[in-house]
């Protein structure tokens, strides 16, 4: 499924829900670790697939982010900011796709390095920032119209030197197949 249909705010019209309790009765158990999870999902996508893990850039490019997206980073509407959005892949399947959202207000001093990272998972980067403060988890399930296939996601804002960078992260079915199923 191509990123840009897991991502698309009109195909997918979702509300996001803080990772609260009451909400993880309609999670499905085998992904409610994976989902509030706050470590490195990038140190976990390695461990599981057994170093079998690889980014693969789809989008790296200025543009507005979604109302919602700007809405959690506090931005004004219609301000630029790096769109980055990628595919997690482990054993050659696509696994996790995930939107960063980086806005240019954060791109000074030594954040610069954000604008253009390439291959290098931003997760790895994330969690070695010596200032690194994880926002609240939130969650959502997004199901296409057309189809009855659903996909977990979650996002949360990571605060470096207290300035955010927005990241959206999709479970995508293949890695259904390292979850345990519900008994």
């Amino acid at each position: 499924m191509p990123i840009s249909l897991v991502h698309s705010q009109k195909s997918y019209p979702c509300t996001w829900r803080s990772y609260r309790r009451p909400l993880c009765h309609r999670i499905p158990r085998h992904w409610q670790t994976w989902l509030q999870d706050k470590g490195s999902l990038t140190q976990r996508l390695i461990y599981a697939s057994d170093g079998h893990f690889v980014v693969r850039v789809v989008s790296n490019q200025w543009g507005i982010p979604s109302q919602s997206e700007a809405q959690a980073l506090r931005l004004k509407p219609r301000q630029k900011a790096i769109i980055r959005e990628v595919e997690l892949l482990c054993h050659g399947q696509v696994w996790v796709c995930a939107r960063s959202i980086i806005p240019h207000s954060t791109l000074t001093g030594r954040l610069r390095q954000f604008k253009d990272i390439g291959t290098r998972p931003l997760g790895a980067l994330l969690f070695k920032h010596p200032n690194m403060v994880r926002g609240a988890l939130e969650v959502t399930c997004l199901k296409q119209s057309n189809c009855q296939q659903q996909h977990w996601a979650r996002r949360s804002v990571f605060y470096l030197d207290d300035k955010g960078i927005l990241v959206t992260e999709v479970f995508m079915p293949p890695m259904a197949s390292i979850l345990p199923q519900d008994g």
